[in-house]
């Protein structure tokens, strides 16, 4: 009987966990720890949903970076909580999936959300920040053979990021720019760099040295 329980709690948490959407739908995929969240996160995500013709945007907000150093970690509940006052969007979702599931690296939860929500059509969504250390992600090559993605321009890391390790073996795959609106109907490996979109915000950037948040 417990193990009966165990897995229905498991359920319901998971549907908690997943925002709403039906079939068909094109969902942007935009991880990291939002420690914390800011205008840029939003300005990404309108970007994207405007550029990538998509339905939704999902923050995953993730317990912890497997690359980054997670002491100045504020609580996942809190975090959340600020993601979705800075969102203001109704086609912004904010998902604590990766605490609920288990998962760590990005290419597990793409992983489970593929089998979970098979009939979604995935992007992922990353700054050109992240396509300049896309290699040293866990499983990077397995991520690019699941979603489509998407590289949004961060300058002045435009050189660095399409120099990158990652992007010169992805080159062959590289969508240009002018067809972004179909990226989600690709088939993976494929990804495009988004120009056009001037933010300079981060999260260590609104990080005070004791790891309090600056006003966002």
């Amino acid at each position: 009987m417990t193990d009966v329980t165990d897995a229905a709690a498991m359920r319901l948490a998971v549907r908690q966990a997943l925002p709403p959407y039906s079939d068909g739908m094109r969902i942007g995929l935009l991880g990291g720890s939002f420690n914390p969240p800011h205008q840029a996160h939003r300005a990404i995500s309108l970007f994207a949903l405007k550029r990538l013709q998509l339905d939704r945007v999902w923050w995953l907000v993730t317990p912890g970076n497997p690359l980054k150093d997670n002491g100045g970690l504020h609580a996942l509940a809190e975090r959340a909580a600020a993601a979705r006052k800075v969102a203001a969007d109704p086609r912004i979702e904010i998902s604590c999936l990766e605490s609920v599931i288990g998962t760590r690296y990005t290419a597990d939860t793409i992983d489970y959300l593929r089998r979970r929500a098979s009939r979604l059509r995935f992007v992922w969504i990353m700054g050109a920040d992240n396509l300049a250390q896309f290699h040293r992600w866990q499983k990077w090559r397995h991520i690019a053979a699941q979603v489509p993605i998407a590289v949004v321009d961060r300058p002045p890391r435009s050189f660095r990021a399409l120099n990158a390790p990652a992007a010169r073996a992805l080159a062959r795959y590289r969508v240009a720019e002018a067809d972004a609106s179909r990226l989600a109907d690709r088939a993976a490996p494929a990804w495009v760099y988004l120009t056009g979109l001037k933010m300079s915000l981060s999260s260590t950037g609104l990080r005070n040295p004791d790891g309090s948040w600056k006003s966002f």
